[in-house]
C-alpha cells in the first residue's frame, strides 16, 4: 500500500514537469518562487492520480473534481487551493497545445476564489514601534543587527515583496535619490522610492555592516546571510518574526510589512494608481483592496471633494 503522502512522479514525468517549469520562466516570465509553486502544484495532482491508477495523460475532469475536493476535505486554505487549480489549468492548457494530451480535462475546472478578507497590517503606532526596536538593536554596530534594520525599513519604506528584496544588488540602490530597483513580476523592472529613515539603516549596512559579512563570493547582492551570501526569503522570515518578538509586537510575516506599507499609503492620502504602481500590482483591483482599511479617509474625502455632497 501506497503511503497517504503524494508519490514521488516518474522520471518521464518530471522530464514533463521540468519543460512545463521552462515553459513558464521562459514564455509566460513567471517569478522562479511561482514557477517552484505551480511544479510542485502539478507533481501533487500527478501524485494524486497515480494512487488511484491513472496516468497524468489519463486524467479526466471528474478525477480533478475529486482532487480539488480532498484539499477542502483536508481544509487546506482557499488560496493555496485557487492557486493549485490554476496550475493544473495551466499545466493542461499548456501539454494540450505541445500535443502531450489529446484533449484538455482542466478546461471546465472550476476553483473557489481566494476570500477578499484585508490583508494584515500594523498600525502606524507598532510599525514605527518595530523599527525604532531595529535601529536601536542595530547602534552597538553588529553587522547582522545593522543588516535586519536595513531589511526592516526597506520591506516598510517600499512595499516591495520579500523575492524582489533578496534579488536586489548593491548597484540597485540609489542613495542619494533614495530609489531600489527590483525585478518584479513577469520580470518587469521598477523603482520605489524610500524615506530617509530606511535611507540612513542601508547607508548603515552598506558602510559598516556588510563589508563585516562580505566574502570572495558574496557577488552584488544588497543583503547577505551570516555566512556572506545572498539572504534567501526564509531567512528574511525568520529576521522579521526575531524583531516582531524583540519589540514586542504583533507576530508578523515578511509580506505583512507590504500590505502595511501599502495601507499607512492609502491613509495618508496616496492615489490608488501611484500605490499600484509602487507596489507593482498588475491590476488596480488587486490595489483597491487597500481602501477598505480607511472608510472614514474616503468619507471625509468625498465630503470635501464633490460637489454634491
Amino acid at each position: 500500500m501506497q503511503p497517504a503522502s503524494d508519490a514521488l512522479v516518474a522520471p518521464t514525468d518530471d522530464a514533463v514537469v521540468a519543460e512545463f517549469g521552462l515553459h513558464l520562466s521562459a514564455a509566460r516570465g513567471l517569478s522562479p518562487h511561482t514557477v517552484r509553486a505551480y511544479c510542485g502544484d502539478v507533481r501533487h495532482v500527478v501524485g494524486f492520480a497515480r494512487r488511484r491508477g491513472v496516468a497524468w495523460r489519463d486524467v479526466d475532469l471528474p478525477l480533478l473534481r475529486a482532487w480539488l475536493a480532498s484539499m477542502v476535505t483536508g481544509r487546506l486554505a482557499r488560496a493555496t487551493i485557487a492557486r493549485r487549480g490554476a496550475a493544473v489549468r495551466a499545466f493542461y492548457a499548456w501539454a494540450a497545445h505541445e500535443g502531450l494530451v489529446t484533449t484538455d480535462p482542466a478546461v471546465r475546472l472550476v476553483t473557489a476564489q481566494p476570500g477578499d478578507s484585508l490583508p494584515t497590517a500594523l498600525g502606524v503606532a507598532p510599525a514605527a514601534h518595530l523599527l525604532d526596536a531595529a535601529r536601536e538593536a542595530a547602534a552597538e554596530g553588529a553587522p547582522v543587527a545593522l543588516r535586519d534594520w536595513a531589511l526592516l525599513e526597506l520591506l516598510y519604506a517600499t512595499g516591495v515583496r520579500v523575492g524582489e528584496l533578496v534579488g536586489a544588488d548593491v548597484d540597485d540602490v540609489d542613495l542619494g535619490g533614495r530609489l531600489l530597483r527590483v525585478l518584479g513580476k513577469g520580470a518587469k523592472e521598477r523603482v520605489v522610492p524610500f524615506g530617509s529613515p530606511a535611507g540612513r539603516a542601508v547607508s548603515a549596512w552598506l558602510d559598516r555592516g556588510r563589508p563585516a559579512l562580505a566574502t570572495s563570493t558574496s557577488g552584488p547582492a544588497l543583503l547577505l546571510g551570516t555566512r556572506g551570501q545572498r539572504m534567501d526569503q526564509r531567512q528574511v522570515r525568520t529576521v522579521v518574526h526575531r524583531a516582531a518578538a524583540a519589540a514586542g509586537v504583533e507576530d508578523i510575516a515578511p509580506h505583512a510589512l507590504r500590505h502595511t506599507a501599502a495601507t499607512h499609503l492609502v491613509q495618508g492620502g496616496s492615489d490608488l494608481r501611484s500605490v499600484q504602481e509602487m507596489l507593482g500590482h498588475a491590476t488596480l483591483a488587486t490595489t483597491q483592496r487597500y481602501t477598505h482599511v480607511s472608510p472614514d479617509r474616503l468619507r471625509s474625502s468625498y465630503l470635501q471633494a464633490h460637489p454634491r455632497a
